[in-house]
């Protein structure tokens, strides 16, 4: 069963529920070594299902003091395809281990 780590809008129940049917049980966790910034979102979908114009979004940083909080939540290989249709072109997803030893999906900058 796949692992996503989020940082944003994923952990919302609006957001959950409209993109998954369902809400996701997850528990605390920390990526280190990106930077989190706000990316303005223009696909007019995706805005309405969070309801913010503005998201995170995070780059790799030089510095391994840095991290990012977040949440790892278990899904299933339909709801993964489900966060990619979710999240618009200016996210890619990769494989990042987090702080407490697991390995996670996450969405970072493209």
């Amino acid at each position: 069963m796949p692992k996503l780590f989020s940082y944003g809008t994923l952990q919302q129940d609006n957001v959950q529920l409209a993109t998954f049917g369902r809400l996701l049980n997850g528990h605390p966790a920390q990526l280190v070594g990106f930077k989190r910034e706000m990316l303005e979102i223009r696909d007019a979908e995706v805005v309405r299902a969070s309801g913010k114009t503005h998201h995170p979004i995070i780059h790799p940083s030089d510095c391994q003091q840095d991290r990012v909080a977040g949440s790892v939540f278990n899904i299933s290989e339909q709801e993964l395809a489900q966060a990619d249709l979710y999240e618009v072109d200016d996210y890619r997803r990769v494989q990042a281990l987090l702080d407490n030893g697991e390995r996670a999906w996450v969405y970072i900058a493209a």
